[in-house]
């Protein structure tokens, strides 16, 4: 009775019961979350004891986890590197130009202890390589614009891109770290953007290997790591594919060069 009697005094009804419950949960959880919360976070003091900002670390748990997939999106500028043919040494003056493309792929990280990572990111690629022939002798006085002696001869390919790349990482540093990255590249060609025909005598193998390296910088995320990645490519095999044409016959190798900038997601 003497319990009923306190209740009806202070009119503590069904849901005036529930939201002082709630209210006292709340009090009592609100110390572990703010203890947790700074074990999470870092700030910076100026002079006097003043705080000048609060960095929370994002993904804390990200390097825990051995395998971490994700995409990535790259623009790339490329070019042959050419030699000419001894033979037509003197006749036909050959040029490469560099071009922009696009590539887009997957990626798959796995771990390799706390400073390496093995990394395979295939993806396809749009390339297009550009060669400028002119006769030897042929040099324009200013301001004479160019005359038809100047012929432009374009490759452009959609290739299927399988690298394998070994990673290498400083320490991270709140919510940054460093990296190099180096491997080899196998390339297959998936078939030729063919236009216009007389700029497409010249051809190209259609198999590449290459070797990679290059510098990038993770950065952490509340959601997803973003690494922006520079990396060159050089290629080992001579593309040149022997022709019955000027332009062919012209030219004794073509190796692949490219430069790409990576936009990763993890």
């Amino acid at each position: 009775m003497a319990t009923s009697h306190v209740r009806y005094q202070l009119h503590l009804h069904g849901p005036k019961i529930g939201r002082i419950v709630s209210v006292l949960l709340l009090l009592a959880v609100l110390p572990f979350t703010a203890a947790h919360a700074q074990k999470k976070s870092r700030s910076s003091r100026g002079k006097h004891g003043r705080v000048k900002s609060i960095t929370v670390n994002n993904l804390p748990g990200y390097d825990s986890k051995w395998f971490h997939p994700g995409f990535y999106v790259a623009p790339n500028f490329s070019s042959y590197k050419i030699q000419q043919a001894t033979k037509n040494l003197g006749s036909v003056a050959s040029n490469s130009i560099i071009s922009p493309g696009f590539s887009v792929g997957f990626i798959a990280d796995a771990a390799m202890g706390d400073y390496f990572n093995l990394r395979f990111t295939p993806g396809v690629s749009f390339i297009t390589r550009r060669i400028e022939f002119k006769d030897a002798g042929y040099t324009p006085v200013p301001p004479e614009p160019p005359q038809v002696e100047i012929f432009t001869q374009e490759i452009g390919t959609t290739q299927i891109d399988l690298p394998l790349l070994l990673k290498f990482k400083s320490d991270r540093r709140r919510n940054t770290r460093v990296y190099l990255i180096g491997g080899v590249k196998p390339s297959f060609n998936l078939g030729n953007r063919r236009k216009d025909p007389d700029r497409n005598l010249l051809q190209a193998e259609s198999a590449d290997f290459a070797v990679e390296y290059g510098v990038g910088l993770d950065l952490f995320y509340p959601l997803f790591k973003f690494a922006p990645e520079l990396r060159f490519s050089n290629g080992l095999i001579n593309l040149h594919k022997p022709g019955n044409d000027l332009y062919s016959r012209s030219l004794q190798s073509m190796r692949s060069n490219t430069v790409t900038l990576y936009l990763n997601f993890e």
